[in-house]
């Protein structure tokens, strides 16, 4: 998986299928969630993913290693 194979409003899932969020872009080592897609209570600033949490990428949805509930979203 390169970061460039990260496309601009991808769903991102965690290991267990359930949606953590849509691509927003890449930046650096990490993914930027769109601030729409963020939880509930947090959609006026964007989160962050590490690619290093990137399983795979494959039919415009990004996996990760986690599950869903483990990603530790990072804010900014």
């Amino acid at each position: 998986m390169q970061p460039s194979d990260i496309k601009e409003h991808m769903e991102v899932c965690g290991a267990d299928g359930k949606t953590v969020g849509k691509v927003d872009r890449v930046e650096g080592n990490r993914i930027k969630l769109t601030k729409d897609s963020a939880p509930a209570g947090h959609k006026d600033h964007h989160h962050f993913i590490d690619l290093s949490l990137v399983s795979g990428v494959d039919g415009g949805k990004v996996t990760l290693s986690k599950n869903a509930d483990q990603v530790s979203l990072q804010e900014a």
